[in-house]
């Protein structure tokens, strides 16, 4: 009950102070709008400083680095002398060197595995072979690749039909293609990924275990059916993984950016789709506060050791960096891959269905306000019962707390709070509650920085203008962004309220509402 119950606080406080004083309900108002402006400049920053980052990242030839690896010696008097500037590579010959002088601390990059699940309930032969071309056209070698295609038994006979088709065609690509069908109605599980992904890797460690093959030096990337992995970034893993000391405990998180449709999405979806892209890019230079989300990759050997993923949460994706924090006893980090993965905009049939499917995913995401309790009844017991120590898993508690409050009531109080003071006091003339709109505004009118940074930078990210679409259509790729304040209020605002008044109110959602895939022709 706790987000929501600060989140309707915080909109109730503002009305009440406002009541008291309407000076009271402005320095509260202002406090909150003033910190929305230092979030703002943040964000301008953070998004120009990780789009550089992850188009370096991509221009690195991760396949020579994972070589170099392994003959580190040899690499190493090679590429001593180098004075190149490119991403890590200062890092590299650091790797390299100790590598020289420690052969036996690291695993051998030549024996890495890659295992692939890609998750499917009913989608489309369009939707899914796309994806697995992807894995395909990696840059890593594709005999050292395991894909598994996992999908729903209540998907019915046309997904299993798909499912066959795409072994048939991608059968001889990979090391091996395994298929995996999730029955319906097992106990203990809820409608949705996790308990789909938990039984594929089961099945997985199954198929190790009968080849007698070691699990050590084998990373799982989960994926969903409309994920395409950029060509270099199961190198990048790879060579992360192998490089640090504590690779077992690691999760490896690349960039989501939901880009593979965006000019054939709908307006208020592309405007949802890229601000979330941007949320993704600023996230990953902020590896202290990042935790899994969407597609990540993490050891086969940790992965077997914690049960996999949950089978009890529809968001099993941030809800895995909890589990995996606890399991390991706080000895356990996400490490950011600046390396991308593309997704999807929400795109269904009719604009209706789209923005009503946009709604059902984004309650779905912030339904993540579920780990709230999950956290604070292991941050709040007796110490010998606690998993991580209080003061390391305080500021965690506090952050996971603080972004699902902010969600909710950010939105609504930056568009019509300065307002509240003087609609409270109308028989007053208190003069700062009924400037206060004049000063939010002008505030805002600072912090819309961020909004023009991200309108600047959004072009530059965005895939080809297909052909069928003219030139104009840039025009709209601009004007969209008249929506953000809507969009804002509906797709955050409304949605985590929604997410947060069913936990109040003891309506858990123990069903993943899938996103209908439609490819548009």
């Amino acid at each position: 009950m706790l987000p929501g119950l600060i989140s309707y606080g915080a909109i109730v406080l503002l009305f009440v102070l406002s009541l008291i004083d309407p000076v009271l309900g402005s320095i509260y108002l202002f406090i909150i709008i003033a910190s929305t402006l230092v979030k703002a400049i943040g964000v301008a920053y953070r998004t120009i400083q990780g789009y550089e980052v992850i188009k370096r990242a991509e221009h690195v030839d991760w396949r020579q680095r994972l070589d170099d690896l392994a003959h580190p010696h040899e690499a190493y008097e090679r590429l001593h002398d180098n004075n190149s500037r490119s991403y890590h590579f200062a890092e590299h010959l650091e790797n390299l060197k100790l590598m020289s002088a420690m052969p036996g601390e690291y695993p051998n990059p030549e024996k890495t595995l890659h295992v692939v699940i890609v998750t499917a309930y009913n989608e489309g032969i369009d939707v899914l072979r796309p994806s697995i071309r992807a894995v395909k056209n990696s840059t890593f070698p594709s005999d050292r690749v395991i894909l598994v295609l996992t999908y729903e038994q209540r998907g019915g006979e046309e997904m299993a039909a798909t499912a066959k088709k795409l072994h048939q065609e991608f059968k001889n690509t990979f090391k091996d293609f395994l298929l995996v069908e999730h029955p319906d109605g097992l106990s203990g599980e809820v409608i949705g990924k996790g308990p789909n992904l938990t039984y594929a890797g089961k099945k997985v460690a199954e198929y190790f275990e009968k080849r007698h093959m070691s699990v050590e030096n084998t990373i799982v990337t989960s994926l969903d059916s409309d994920n395409h992995v950029h060509p270099k970034y199961l190198d990048n893993v790879a060579y992360e993984f192998v490089t640090h000391p504590s690779r077992q405990r690691l999760s490896y998180q690349p960039v989501s950016l939901f880009m593979n449709n965006i000019w054939d999405a709908p307006a208020p979806t592309r405007v949802i789709a890229v601000s979330n892209s941007f949320f993704n890019v600023i996230s990953t230079m902020r590896p202290h506060v990042l935790r899994n989300f969407a597609s990540h990759s993490q050891p086969l050997q940790a992965l077997i050791a914690m049960d996999f993923w949950s089978k009890r949460t529809i968001v099993e994706d941030g809800h895995q960096y909890w589990r995996s924090l606890f399991f390991f006893g706080g000895d356990y980090s996400v490490l950011p891959i600046r390396i991308p993965i593309y997704q999807d905009a929400v795109l269904d049939e009719t604009f209706i269905k789209t923005v009503k499917a946009q709604f059902i995913q984004v309650r779905r995401w912030y339904y993540g306000a579920s780990d709230v309790a999950y956290v604070g009844v292991r941050l709040f017991c007796k110490r010998e019962e606690r998993p991580v120590p209080f003061w390391q898993l305080l500021p965690k508690f506090w952050r996971l707390l603080d972004g699902h409050v902010t969600l909710a009531i950010l939105a609504p109080i930056v568009a019509f709070g300065g307002w509240v003071p003087m609609l409270m006091n109308l028989s007053s003339h208190i003069m700062v509650a009924y400037n206060l709109p004049n000063v939010v505004s002008l505030v805002e009118t600072f912090a819309s920085v961020g909004l023009i940074v991200t309108v600047l930078v959004s072009f530059r990210m965005l895939p080809p203008r297909p052909a069928k679409y003219k030139k104009g259509k840039n025009i709209l790729m601009i004007l969209q962004w008249v929506l953000m304040p809507i969009t804002s209020i509906l797709y955050q605002s409304v949605a985590a309220f929604y997410a947060q008044t069913r936990l109040m109110l003891g309506k858990y959602m123990e069903k993943f509402d899938v996103t209908k895939k439609v490819i548009k022709k």
